[in-house]
């Protein structure tokens, strides 16, 4: 891309026309379009390590309350004053368990975002080529053909954000509602 840019300035200066090579322009954006699929390969990389750290995270989670559940169930101990212990027991836990999933939400919506963002650009890159191509097989010349594989990086529309929103509040929804059910089981399990 530095020689083209170096080309096209050349262009500006002198006044006469420099072509780019059939073979260059079909390289360039070949280049282009396998570099984009690469990077969207390894952001579905990066976004299925995260959701098996998010697995991690849940299973954890789960375990530890059913600990908290069966110590509850099984001591003969507790009595109802004492329903603070695995109340804050609970509510630690799940606070803890808030933060890591929250962190681990934003870095799955973060490479989401990136890879939809490289999708887009391989489709514009794959969309230029075969504009490109069918432009020389019916015997097109390549005379302004700078905009044609100069592609900028796409990013998807505003509402895109809506789906990371939703997938939040799934979670924070899906949080509260075992918070609830852990406090209420505390209460009756130590108190009735």
């Amino acid at each position: 891309m530095a020689d083209y840019d170096r080309r096209n300035q050349s262009y500006g200066a002198s006044g006469h026309h420099n072509t780019i090579s059939k073979e260059t322009a079909l390289q360039a954006l070949n280049t282009i379009i396998q570099l984009h699929f690469e990077k969207t390969l390894e952001k579905k990389r990066a976004v299925d390590n995260q959701k098996k750290e998010l697995w991690k995270l849940f299973h954890l989670f789960f375990l530890f309350l059913a600990l908290i559940f069966v110590s509850q169930s099984q001591s003969p101990r507790l009595q109802c004053r004492h329903c603070w212990i695995p109340i804050g027991l609970i509510s630690l836990e799940h606070l803890i368990f808030y933060v890591s999933v929250a962190q681990t939400l934003r870095c799955i919506n973060g490479f989401k975002y990136q890879r939809r963002c490289h999708k887009l650009t391989l489709g514009l890159a794959t969309d230029r080529l075969r504009q490109l191509k069918i432009r020389l097989s019916s015997g097109g010349e390549l005379e302004d053909i700078a905009e044609d594989l100069e592609i900028h990086y796409q990013e998807p529309p505003d509402s895109y954000f809506g789906k990371f929103k939703r997938n939040w509040a799934i979670h924070f929804g899906f949080l509260m509602v075992i918070y609830g059910f852990m406090v209420s089981s505390s209460v009756v399990l130590l108190c009735f």
